[in-house]
């Protein structure tokens, strides 16, 4: 597996990041474990998760993800060979969110908890918390790595505008900063990533590791009609690349992969590595096949003209930034 450095850290992590939100959500604790054991096998041991997965679920209350790592982690000593990154910030319920600093000191203790670990690779700001200081939460941030329980931390979901502001007030106060941010970014969804958050990345050699990679599964072609998300988990995020747009993108994914042989989830996944600014894209398994897609697309090389037509049929349309 081709390894990268995130950022200016430390971290030299797969082209590849596997996505965590599906472990105790879409996917059982014994077929994580299973496809957990088959990813670190193939070198894909970047693994990304958060404490609010899957708290959306009926009955879930949050950190199921985190505790199904941490069980699997635990059995067999696996802590030393993956990469973890983890997130806080999101609302749990109870007043549980934000990244004031008492309550990411509280936070931390539970994904360490959870997670069975003394120490994650990298912490990340779920999303921006505008109601609390820049200084306060970097301060929180940076009292976690000089203790050892955080190495290196990320910003998600920020704008550009408050990623560079974060940035300063880390350089000015000599505070641990940002080594990297996890946008949103795919075929389907190029604007926001490209004109805002791009040039502040560029500018600081922050890595990126884009979420929604496969745009919730519609870049893999699986959803073509309404009745295909009929009764899917994902089903309800994807209505919104039904259009001529992105049906647009998905011909122009299955002639690319016929040319390559391939699949179009791959080629995906393919373009998405190759572009400027991006480190690992972020995408999630919950079959054993869906896990070979991954893999497989580390190894596909992409034409130049194939990356052209994907260029070309997915720049930024008024609708997509809508």
């Amino acid at each position: 597996m081709q390894r990268v450095k995130l950022g200016k850290s430390d971290l030299e992590v797969p082209v590849l990041c596997l996505g965590g939100n599906v472990f105790g959500w879409t996917v059982s604790e014994a077929a994580s474990f299973r496809l957990l054991d088959a990813a670190l096998e193939a070198g894909l041991n970047f693994v990304d998760t958060a404490d609010v997965y899957s708290a959306w679920a009926p009955g879930h209350t949050g950190g199921e993800s985190e505790t199904i790592l941490g069980k699997w982690m635990a059995s067999g000593n696996k802590r030393s060979n993956v990469i973890l990154a983890t997130k806080v910030g999101m609302d749990l319920g109870n007043g549980k969110k934000g990244l004031k600093a008492a309550y990411i000191e509280q936070a931390v203790e539970d994904s360490l908890r959870r997670l069975q670990t003394d120490y994650i690779d990298l912490y990340q700001a779920h999303k921006d918390d505008e109601k609390t200081p820049l200084e306060e939460t970097l301060a929180a941030f940076d009292k976690l790595v000089r203790q050892g329980k955080v190495r290196h931390i990320g910003a998600s979901n920020y704008s550009g505008p408050r990623l560079a502001q974060a940035l300063k007030i880390s350089k000015d106060n000599g505070l641990v900063g940002y080594v990297c941010l996890q946008p949103k970014y795919n075929l389907v969804e190029r604007a926001v990533f490209e004109t805002s958050l791009l040039p502040v990345i560029q500018e600081h050699t922050l890595g990126a590791i884009p979420y929604y990679a496969l745009a919730a599964g519609f870049l893999t072609g699986k959803y073509r009609t309404k009745t295909d998300t009929e009764g899917k988990a994902r089903g309800g995020s994807v209505g919104k690349y039904m259009n001529e747009f992105g049906f647009g993108v998905l011909d122009a994914l299955e002639e690319v992969a016929a040319e390559h042989h391939s699949t179009p989830g791959r080629v995906a996944l393919a373009w998405l590595m190759v572009q400027p600014g991006v480190t690992a894209p972020i995408a999630s398994a919950t079959k054993d096949e869906h896990l070979t897609d991954l893999i497989e697309a580390t190894k596909l090389t992409l034409t130049h003209a194939a990356l052209e037509k994907l260029n070309t049929v997915s720049a930024a349309t008024p609708a997509m930034k809508a």
